[in-house]
């Protein structure tokens, strides 16, 4: 029976999806393991990539070693699998000598925090002008699932059989401490602000630095006993708290216990002038903070250091 609505709104029989165009459809099946939340982030910048109206031949992605690493391979732009820690460095030179490319890095906690965590620093010190996703599944997952940098404290792992002992990066936090104009958290549970995460970043002018927590059920959940990659999400659907203007030293993660709160948002978008070394004498580099998020605490970099 054809009712009045149905036949105002017909179905519409497509043979491609509008994001197909984006993607390299002859790398799928992918590699990723059964919840893995990658695929989610790969999806989300894919759709800030069509959204942003900036041409495809435009756009450049970046990566490291890792499973995120392989986000690059997936994407029908210029794209680039870079060796172990080097994604941020080989973008840097990308971003600086074409300027008018959308550059964007999409890599793992622990390619870009602990042996890429020198050039992370550097390059959000100088507000340069890339898009840093950094896919956080709290451990090396690729490689046996070892405790990285952002592993919380207690939490289990292949080398940390009995809870890791080492204070885990604070990565919003970080970010903004050593420069970086707009820093902002989400899950891969928040897929609409995400992406919308991903197509501000894009706009920016200057460095801007994404976290996105993502389920690891193999490296990670097991050894933790948080179960499959749906209930990771069900952690974060039930603890996550939309703040944008938290205090950013008191939201660090700790995914092993399920009374703290896991706080995510946009948290800082401020205005520097992005790093541009051949264009004369450098420009100051005082922040000035978004009228309508005139936050005292995202005034500038050393604002972080004054508490409330």
């Amino acid at each position: 029976m054809t009712t009045a609505a149905s036949a105002s709104n017909p179905t519409r029989i497509v043979e491609t999806h509008p994001i197909d165009k984006v993607l390299r459809a002859d790398r799928f099946p992918h590699i990723l393991c059964p919840a893995c939340g990658i695929g989610s982030i790969i999806h989300c910048y894919v759709q800030a990539i069509i959204e942003s109206g900036i041409p495809l031949n435009q756009h450049v992605c970046v990566s490291g070693i890792g499973c995120s690493g392989r986000a690059a391979g997936y994407i029908n732009v210029d794209s680039y699998h870079t060796t172990h820690g080097r994604a941020v460095p080989f973008a840097l030179g990308i971003a600086v000598y074409r300027p008018d490319l959308h550059v964007t890095v999409i890599s793992g906690d622990g390619d870009l925090t602990s042996i890429g965590g020198n050039h992370l620093i550097h390059a959000a010190r100088r507000n340069v002008n890339l898009t840093v996703i950094c896919i956080n599944n709290f451990n090396y997952g690729m490689t046996g699932g070892q405790a990285g940098p952002t592993t919380p404290l207690s939490a289990k792992s292949s080398t940390t059989p009995f809870g890791s002992w080492e204070r885990p990066f604070n990565l919003p936090h970080l970010a903004h401490a050593v420069g970086a104009s707009f820093v902002a958290r989400w899950t891969v549970l928040h897929i609409r602000q995400l992406k919308e995460a991903v197509l501000r970043g894009i706009h920016k002018e200057g460095f801007a630095f994404i976290e996105v927590l993502s389920p690891c059920p193999t490296g990670f959940g097991r050894p933790n006993d948080i179960g499959d990659g749906l209930e990771e999400m069900r952690r974060y659907r039930r603890r996550c708290h939309v703040d944008d203007n938290a205090y950013l030293p008191e939201i660090d993660i700790d995914l092993t216990n399920d009374e703290s709160p896991i706080v995510v948002g946009n948290f800082v978008d401020v205005d520097r002038p992005p790093f541009h070394p051949a264009l004369g004498e450098p420009a100051s580099t005082t922040a000035k903070p978004d009228p309508d998020r005139a936050d005292a605490r995202t005034q500038s970099r050393e604002s972080i250091s004054n508490g409330r």
